[in-house]
């Protein structure tokens, strides 16, 4: 469900980032409508799971990095230890079907966690 506080959020930004941020969101609630959108730490959050952040030349789309994440470490970027992420500078850099698999491998694990 979508929160009031992140509408907010990306209604701060023009152009390209709005846009990006925008189709991010709709994404993500597209894949997991169950997850509650929710701001954490100045940014929007997914679940726990993801996050956006409208940075000064892009949007990073975070991930919670571990179990069968790790598996595809190469297709992230950071060093965090419980996050990574993916950098956006434009809409046409949006890989739909990559982001959904990435979203599904990092609920994957946490489904496996919860048993």
């Amino acid at each position: 469900m979508k929160s009031k506080e992140v509408d907010q959020y990306i209604e701060k930004f023009d152009g390209e980032k709005k846009a990006i941020l925008k189709s991010l969101r709709t994404i993500i609630l597209k894949t997991f409508p169950e997850l509650k959108e929710e701001m954490k730490m100045g940014v929007p959050w997914y679940g726990g799971f993801f996050y956006l952040v409208a940075l000064k030349k892009r949007v990073n789309m975070g991930f919670t990095f571990g179990g069968l994440l790790k598996k595809h470490e190469k297709e992230l970027e950071g060093s965090g230890k419980y996050m990574r992420h993916v950098k956006i500078h434009s809409l046409k850099e949006i890989d739909e079907k990559k982001i959904v698999r990435l979203m599904k491998l990092t609920n994957k694990t946490y489904e496996e966690c919860k048993r």
